[in-house]
């Protein structure tokens, strides 16, 4: 198995998530604002990755999870940013600074409030296929 893309990953998803116009006002996070910062934000969360390697070389399929979190009224501001994540990862693979991106996959949305109903979550799950 190899764990060694998981960077390059990572900072692929922060640059392509990150120059989109639909998330111009959205930062791209790696983990939640501390305190009273940030109000609405992506975030990229948790990931699972599983070992994919063969007799041709080291792979791995990794399992992320992208967030909107917002809290504007309403879902509409959150499944807008939802749908520009899903469209900008859904366009092919990305280049990564080290090794090579298979596949990129949309798997599943989860949308809920939070706080009681004053902040909303989206989550996206995403699977990719690198090899190294």
């Amino acid at each position: 198995m190899s764990y060694g893309m998981a960077a390059a990953l990572q900072a692929a998803l922060f640059a392509r998530l990150s120059h989109l116009d639909a998330l111009a006002d959205w930062p791209v996070l790696d983990a939640p604002p501390r305190g009273k910062g940030e109000a609405s934000f992506v975030l990229i969360g948790p990931e699972e990755v599983i070992d994919r390697s063969d007799k041709t070389g080291a792979g791995a399929e990794h399992r992320f999870t992208v967030s909107v979190i917002s809290d504007a009224a309403g879902f509409q501001a959150a499944k807008a940013a939802a749908v520009a994540i899903s469209d900008a990862l859904g366009e092919g693979v990305l280049a990564l600074e080290r090794g090579r991106m298979v596949g990129l996959w949309f798997q599943r949305a989860v949308a809920r409030r939070l706080d009681e109903g004053r902040q909303r979550r989206i989550d996206l799950t995403f699977r990719a296929r690198v090899e190294g």
